[in-house]
């Protein structure tokens, strides 16, 4: 396989782009609830009016029995349909919607209906049983403008029409009639705009609340990560720094460099708490195979490349570090640029490792990110350069490439 690996040293800035504070947002949870209240209790209440007025409606004289039939028919089955919604749930609104159109064009087609016929004295029809019906489906169904207007349009359209009806003999009736259903129509619009404030309310407050929480966690994750660091650096890497400069025999040079090691993997760990880890050797195709196994478990595709032809082992330690770094780099990618054109490709010398993590993302701008975030600094140089690695990391708009190696020493 031919690497496609870059070479050349340059100065690293890589630094992922720093992670936004995540605040839950709103899953109008009490609105959902309130909206479940009121279906479930507007159903029950249609229901009983409903079978109120089909009764009636069965030994109607009012209207022929043509129309009676087809004005039960295009009255009850939306109604069916709204009441069976309202306790399910299910399509809620538009159910209601259609009741409360139909509904109105069955009190236009009364007057037609009942033209020549006994008015049966001054005793109500049976649709008067469902004006409020038709106006409490206003209510789930449309917007408190259209719910005001269908609470006076509905009760005013059957005054018209049952005067059209029966004529001046049951105006007074007729009024009282109306004048009762636009104030059970006005306290049904009311309770269900004070229940739906009052859950837009408490969703809002669940919300800020939420939102509050998640911002005093980052910024306790914050304080935890400077104060970690900070002591990372005066307890590790200040003393490795002390030992290199001291160092003078060949002895104490070997032991500064074990100490900058340990301070570089912890710095790369500062958030798990982890060591270099077992520095017994691993086999080159087991570590390639926990490469793949590490970069499908951080959401990436298989390892590509042709290793098995070398049959040597890595150092525990090396290895590990190596496969922690390029499922930072994978994890990377998946999420801050979804995983397109995304590839891992591996090759193995006599000597050395090579590893490519390639995307085709948008890429970010190192200059852009805060010295204070570890992102790729920590979890992928620093941890390279522990086990005597080196890194590289390219990023422009046409995508990103982390590029690590290490070689083995002589």
């Amino acid at each position: 396989m031919t690497s496609e690996l870059p070479s050349g040293a340059v100065s690293l800035r890589p630094v992922l782009p720093p992670g936004e504070a995540a605040a839950a947002g709103s899953e109008r949870f009490s609105q959902a609830r309130i909206e479940r209240i009121l279906g479930v209790v507007v159903g029950f209440g249609c229901s009983v009016l409903g079978a109120q007025a089909f009764l009636n409606a069965l030994t109607s004289t009012q209207e022929g029995p043509l129309w009676r039939v087809t004005l039960v028919v295009a009255v009850f089955v939306p109604l069916i349909l709204m009441v069976v919604a309202s306790s399910t749930g299910l399509a809620t609104r538009a159910c209601a919607g259609v009741f409360a159109v139909v509904f109105p064009l069955v009190l236009l087609a009364w007057p037609i209906a009942t033209a020549g016929r006994d008015a049966a004295g001054t005793s109500a029809p049976w649709i008067w049983f469902l004006l409020n019906v038709g106006t409490v489906a206003a209510v789930l169904a449309f917007s408190m403008p259209l719910q005001i207007v269908w609470a006076l349009f509905i009760p005013l359209l059957y005054g018209i029409v049952r005067i059209v009806q029966v004529g001046p003999d049951a105006l007074r009736a007729t009024i009282l009639d109306v004048v009762f259903a636009i104030i059970l129509a006005a306290v049904f619009v009311v309770l269900g705009w004070m229940l739906r404030s009052v859950a837009v309310q408490m969703d809002t407050a669940r919300r800020d609340a939420v939102g509050s929480y998640a911002a005093a966690a980052a910024a306790d994750a914050s304080e935890r990560e400077r104060v970690a660091v900070a002591a990372l650096m005066h307890d590790s890497v200040l003393a490795a720094l002390i030992a290199a400069e001291r160092a003078r025999t060949p002895r104490e040079r070997s032991l500064a460099v074990s100490m900058a090691r340990e301070a570089l993997t912890r710095l790369a760990n500062v958030d798990q708490d982890a060591g270099e880890g077992s520095d017994a050797p691993v086999p080159l195709a087991s570590f390639v195979a926990d490469l793949d196994r590490a970069s499908s478990d951080a959401g990436g595709p298989r390892v590509r490349g042709t290793v098995d032809a070398h049959d040597w082992s890595l150092p525990g330690r090396v290895a590990r570090a190596l496969v922690l770094a390029t499922t930072q780099a994978v994890a990377n990618s998946v999420e801050h640029a979804g995983g397109k054109g995304l590839r891992v490709e591996a090759a193995a010398g006599d000597l050395h490792v090579e590893i490519l993590i390639a995307d085709e993302g948008p890429g970010f701008d190192p200059d852009a990110v805060p010295d204070d975030r570890l992102g790729i600094r920590g979890s992928i140089s620093a941890r390279v350069a522990a086990v005597a690695g080196t890194s590289r990391i390219e990023s422009d708009p046409t995508g990103t490439r982390v590029a690590l190696y290490w070689e083995r020493p002589s």
